[in-house]
């Protein structure tokens, strides 16, 4: 029976991605209208990182978020069933020299913010490199099992769970490993700095700095963008940074964050508006997401 879970997305996986977009975008429109709360997240969160926009200009890019995440959701199913030559084609790769070069120095953590398409190439990049995995445990064993078995379905990598320490996944990143991390998510206040994400606090989690530092590992940043009119998935590396990390954890992750801006800002509709990046607040602060009448 939980298989069946899985029908939906193995008989979507055989359309176009271009198919999925125009589906997408008519799905996304309905959920826009529909799903009230979520809707009143993203624009928040647009309202407080952009507050030189015109409420005209982020409702269209929040409409625009929910037809791209439901697109990717639609689309998911091609990283869990399409065939490695149908992904080969898909993926588009940009300076994959600077993965390669970082890996002949040790460990490599790609720093991945929250765009479309992340689920999918997660998986993908098993298939020329090794890889680790952070992602979080289901509740329903069963569930958890048969996902699990989707995200490795070639054979390799290795997947922890978020629930579990880090020192498991800092033991396992060995030279020439690959961490796919996804550090941009409020996590609660629990081992949190709040730093300034588009200029307000937001509780960011300064693991990144610091695996890098014990694993003495390169971070080099990965940015990937569902290329829905192209039919594709590209895959932007750029160049491991440099004096990185600093010994000083709050200007390493306003560092991350300030990165994480700049490609937003190449990309505003396609990143993670849904999501409640400003949930915990410093103290004395209230809650941002009051659902309005």
């Amino acid at each position: 029976m939980m298989r069946l879970i899985f029908l939906p997305l193995w008989l979507l996986h055989w359309l176009p991605l271009q198919a999925l977009w125009i589906l997408g975008r008519l799905l996304g429109r309905m959920a826009f209208a529909l799903a009230r709360e979520r809707r009143q997240v993203t624009l928040t969160n647009l309202a407080l990182c952009f507050p030189q926009w015109s409420p005209e200009q982020r409702h269209k890019i929040a409409l625009r978020h929910f037809q791209g995440f439901v697109t990717s959701a639609l689309s998911l199913g091609i990283a869990w069933f399409a065939s490695e030559s149908r992904l080969r084609r898909m993926v588009q790769y940009t300076g994959l020299e600077h993965v390669r070069a970082a890996q002949q120095h040790g460990p490599v953590i790609l720093l991945t913010p929250h765009f479309f398409g992340v689920d999918t190439i997660g998986p993908f990049l098993t298939l020329d490199f090794d890889v680790i995995t952070i992602n979080s445990r289901q509740k329903n064993p069963a569930l958890e099992a048969l996902i699990r078995s989707r995200r490795l379905r070639w054979g390799k990598g290795l997947i922890f769970a978020r629930q579990d320490s880090l020192r498991g996944v800092l033991k396992a990143l060995k030279p020439g490993w690959l961490l796919y991390y996804l550090p941009d998510q409020d996590f609660g206040p629990k081992d949190s700095l709040f730093v300034d994400f588009f200029g307000v606090k937001a509780a960011t989690v300064p693991a990144l700095a610091r695996m890098a530092r014990l694993a003495k590992a390169q971070v080099v940043p990965c940015v990937v963008h569902q290329n829905f009119a192209q039919g594709r998935f590209d895959v932007s590396f750029y160049p491991p940074w440099e004096e990185f990390p600093s010994g000083n954890d709050e200007v390493d992750t306003l560092r991350m964050n300030h990165f994480i801006e700049a490609r937003i800002l190449e990309q505003p509709a396609h990143y993670l508006w849904s999501h409640k990046r400003f949930k915990t607040r410093p103290p004395g602060e209230s809650s941002v997401y009051e659902l309005r009448p």
